[in-house]
């Protein structure tokens, strides 16, 4: 079955391993996947990332370490898609949101790469809003 938003999965399967308290999750491997895993490492909302290829079906997946407190609450706390396919949703660098008081990080595709939404400000680039993350 092919997957209409893989942006939604890779999210959704982050959302659906951090309330079951998982210690890693897989994902497919996609190049968009792949630097959105690099955002959550750097800006501290998963542990690490790992690359894996399947040696049977020649296939990539992504392996995300999830990180926890100390009391077992996971440091990620939501995900939010905010473009998709059937409402892309564009933004200028003076139009990306900020919430939770700096804490969350919305996640930016450039036409210089993606990155977080404050890089993107740094950088006075605008472009497809990708998600929310707090």
């Amino acid at each position: 079955m092919a997957i209409s938003d893989p942006i939604a999965d890779f999210l959704t399967r982050i959302r659906n391993s951090t309330r079951a308290e998982h210690r890693y999750v897989d994902v497919s491997w996609s190049k968009m996947n792949q630097n959105i895993a690099e955002i959550l490492v750097g800006q501290g909302f998963v542990e690490s990332y790992l690359m894996k290829v399947d040696d049977k079906t020649k296939r990539g997946t992504i392996r995300l370490f999830l990180k926890y407190t100390a009391q077992r609450r996971p440091v990620l706390q939501g995900l939010r898609r905010m473009s998709r396919p059937g409402l892309r949703r564009y933004v200028s660098h003076l139009d990306i949101p900020k919430f939770y008081g700096g804490m969350g990080v919305s996640i930016v595709s450039t036409s210089q790469g993606v990155m977080a939404g404050a890089e993107a400000c740094k950088r006075k680039i605008g472009g497809e809003l990708l998600c929310m993350v707090w």
